[in-house]
């Protein structure tokens, strides 16, 4: 009888777990580059952790983000929207009055609402007044900082007008202008506490590290460890939190039901040279719409239902995940119309999955400047920034020291490239296979007018809906940001 009993228990205890909806660990990291991996080419650079990541799980090679610029990328990954669709435009600092719209269904908010715990250890960069908080829009923890680390007295061309970094605990800046070498270990000491918590109900834990964003530090445990500077140093911590936080995974016994996905918010801040990363073979780095910009390293695991040591180069977006996890959670989507697609199918490695958009779109600012079908990619006539000589050293951009920077609030192209030691060009129309040609070279589209065609094409329905700056277009979708009272 007692063995029945033990049986009949243990039953409903497995039942109970199997219907338990998966926890989700989301990793972003700040400008990392697309081969700053070891998985993704990285030599001098040991990234065991997240080597493991892959060896467990599948990486994808043509993941992309919706802007190369932090606060617009976020947007979109906390919508499933493109960024211009919610308002969102390039990255928000100290001045900015406006933040995510209070009306926008964020991911912590479609999970929270099917009974999640959640928490985010990093940098939100969605808003600073109370009213974007991450407290108010769906997260139940929050240590971090409201923008990026350079908004503070480290700006390489702008110190003197910065104010103190605040360092929030939920809602009250707890601490300003912190030692940012600690960042990444508080960050992941919080996510660990976090998962040991709350390992027996379902959790969202978001950690948006702020490395290996200029500034950057590493804390003495690793500082001189790699091979690669000190850079090198701050990848590899993150690459120890990343160790820490599967090991608890592991440790709490959630391992086989726990996705973690890993990403970068965007491609490399190629002008500080020997403290910012590389996309090769990719073209250009961040604040472009080339894919050293917007395509990222992308991890995701979870043992017994993502394949492991797979490798997937179907093209999909940030925008994706939203969807995708609502699918695993049975979680609400937006009454508001988003652009994600579920690429479950992708995740779980079924057999001749494919992706699920026809195109994926490419804006920069409001203009729209590219569009990706398959392995063709075409780019509109548009400026664009490239390092202005000789990439900077320790810190400091190219030209430092010759810079005429522009004001803070001015976001436009014209006023990152004074700031940060870049120059703005021009591309004319141009098509590329990435297949043949990832770093985006040689031009094919004199040989190719019925793809170049085409991919117009698609881009319509996304220069009607999201606007575009480059041909004067107002678009007849695109939604507020959020303002502070």
């Amino acid at each position: 009888m007692r063995l029945l009993l033990a049986f009949l228990l243990a039953s409903l205890a497995l039942s109970a777990a199997d219907q338990r909806p998966p926890n989700v660990v989301l990793i972003l990291v700040d400008d990392l580059g697309y081969a700053d991996l070891g998985c993704f080419g990285a030599d001098k650079i040991k990234t065991p952790n997240m080597d493991r990541m892959a060896a467990e799980g599948t990486k994808f090679t043509s993941f992309y983000v919706a802007q190369a610029v932090c606060s617009a990328s976020r947007a979109a990954l906390m919508t499933g929207c493109y960024a211009n669709r919610v308002g969102m435009q390039g990255a928000l600092n100290h001045t900015s009055k406006e933040g995510i719209h209070p009306d926008e269904w964020l991911l912590p908010e479609m999970c929270k609402a099917r009974g999640y715990a959640t928490a985010a250890f990093g940098k939100w960069h969605l808003g600073t007044d109370l009213l974007f908080n991450p407290l108010n829009n769906g997260f139940d923890e929050f240590l971090g900082i409201p923008y990026s680390n350079d908004n503070s007295k480290y700006h390489p061309s702008l110190a003197k007008e910065m104010p103190p970094l605040p360092f929030y605990d939920g809602l009250k800046v707890s601490e300003t202008d912190p030692d940012q070498s600690q960042f990444t270990r508080r960050f992941t000491e919080g996510a660990t506490s976090f998962i040991e918590r709350h390992k027996d109900q379902p959790f969202f834990l978001y950690v948006p590290h702020v490395m290996p964003h200029v500034p950057i530090f590493a804390s003495d445990a690793f500082r001189g460890k790699s091979r690669a500077g000190l850079y090198g140093d701050v990848v590899q911590e993150i690459d120890w939190s990343v160790g820490q936080i599967l090991d608890t995974i592991k440790r709490c016994g959630i391992d086989q039901n726990t996705l973690v996905i890993l990403f970068s918010d965007n491609g490399p801040f190629l002008s500080y040279g020997n403290h910012a990363g590389s996309a090769k073979p990719l073209r250009e780095g961040k604040l472009t719409t080339f894919d050293g910009g917007v395509r990222s390293p992308f991890i995701v695991r979870w043992p017994g239902r993502v394949p492991a040591a797979q490798v997937n180069d179907e093209p999909v977006m940030e925008i994706d995940l939203l969807p995708t996890i609502a699918t695993l959670i049975g979680g609400k989507l937006s009454e508001r119309k988003i652009d994600g697609k579920d690429i479950l199918p992708l995740l779980e490695g079924k057999p001749d999955a494919k992706s699920p958009h026809e195109a994926l779109i490419f804006y920069g600012g409001d203009e729209l400047q590219a569009v990706r079908s398959g392995p063709w990619k075409l780019h509109f006539p548009h400026p664009y920034i490239t390092v202005d000589g000789e990439p900077g050293r320790d810190g400091k951009p190219a030209r430092f020291g010759q810079m005429k920077p522009k004001s803070i609030t001015q976001s436009g192209i014209a006023g990152i490239a004074s700031r940060h030691g870049y120059r703005v060009e021009n591309i004319d129309l141009s098509l590329f296979n990435l297949n043949d040609d990832p770093g985006e070279a040689r031009d094919v589209s004199k040989e190719h007018p019925e793809i170049v065609a085409r991919l117009q094409k698609l881009a319509e329905p996304a220069r009607t809906e999201l606007g575009d700056a480059l041909q004067q277009i107002k678009g007849t979708e695109n939604r507020p940001l959020g303002m502070a009272p």
